[in-house]
């Protein structure tokens, strides 16, 4: 591989008094860390989200300035666990609720996902957006798609035999079907290398808003937390739903700008390959674990409109900084 993708982030810029203690802490002697976070109504929803995600990030690939040891010291996963706990707490306040019927899951589901509304930075992309806002949007993409898949993978072990056979055979297939060159977030690195991009992860971290760093919270809470597999999958299969439609029109958008190919042949896999998935996320996945676990039948729901609100307030938070009503 050419590009530099693997390679582990420094520390980001904190963004208020709790992230500035604990990136100093994490630094120098992660045990000495502080477990209270203290009064949520205190502390900024920017500064705990990009704590959140830093603590996350050790579970992943790690600080080139942070000691591997540090992901698992007590007081990381106390503070971690705090925060997690007011994630949820918030994401379940926006959660209205579903009824569920298992004779009728699958189609339910499908349904559900198919009906959302939400604003659209694909539509603009297709007709309207200029090439630095295309830029802009792949640097706030890439905290996702430069580790594309991994948050979904951790809940593989968490589930029974069908639906776990499943999600095996779609993360194949986004993982590049034994091919390292064909891996999505390789395909993703190669795109922003072909467009003049830094390809190490998260160095545009600083830049994205709230919503671009809850949003990869989320799907990390989702996916870490064996309690909520149900979410996880939820909010995988909502992703999948929502993803050929609009690759498509990404990439008519790029080709209507005459940018680089590579970002192209990314949007263009994603047509095709989440064509497919959808139906294995909603059906194989999702109904089979439904079934085998009922009680996991209503977070299934839960996380797939929380992948969908999610991608709202991303959708509304770009267009709006492009001055565009969402």
């Amino acid at each position: 591989m050419t590009v530099a993708e693997t390679r582990a982030a420094s520390l980001p810029s904190p963004r208020g008094p709790l992230s500035e203690r604990v990136l100093t802490t994490l630094r120098s002697d992660p045990g000495r860390l502080t477990t209270d976070p203290g009064d949520p109504q205190d502390v900024d929803e920017v500064d705990a989200a990009l704590t959140l995600w830093v603590l996350h990030e050790l579970s992943y690939r790690g600080f080139e300035d942070v000691s591997p040891d540090a992901e698992w010291e007590p007081a990381v996963l106390a503070l971690r666990r705090h925060l997690q706990r007011d994630l949820e707490a918030r994401l379940r306040a926006r959660w209205p609720g579903h009824e569920v019927s298992r004779e009728t899951f699958a189609d339910d589901l499908m349904a559900f996902i198919e009906s959302d509304d939400g604003p659209s930075v694909a539509s603009y992309v297709h007709s309207h957006a200029s090439a630095d806002q295309v830029l802009e949007l792949v640097r706030w993409r890439s905290i996702y798609h430069l580790r594309e898949s991994d948050p979904s993978t951790w809940t593989l072990p968490r589930l029974t035999t069908a639906p776990k056979a499943a999600l095996a055979e779609l993360q194949y297939d986004e993982y590049g079907s034994g091919r390292p060159d064909r891996l999505h977030a390789h395909l993703f690195a190669r795109a922003m290398e072909a467009l003049g991009l830094s390809t190490r992860y998260a160095d545009y971290l600083d830049e994205c808003p709230l919503e671009v760093l809850e949003m990869n919270n989320v799907m990390t809470l989702f996916g870490l937390d064996g309690r909520l597999r149900g979410a996880s999958m939820g909010h995988l299969a909502a992703f999948e739903v929502t993803s050929s439609v609009p690759s498509g029109r990404l990439v008519k958008g790029l080709q209507r700008l005459g940018m680089a190919e590579e970002i192209i042949d990314y949007y263009a896999e994603h047509v095709v390959a989440d064509s497919v998935h959808d139906q294995i996320a909603v059906r194989l996945i999702c109904a089979a674990l439904a079934a085998d676990e009922p009680d996991q039948a209503e977070d299934i729901f839960f996380g797939a409109f929380t992948c969908l609100d999610q991608e709202a307030r991303f959708a509304r938070a770009i267009l709006g900084r492009w001055g565009v009503a969402a």
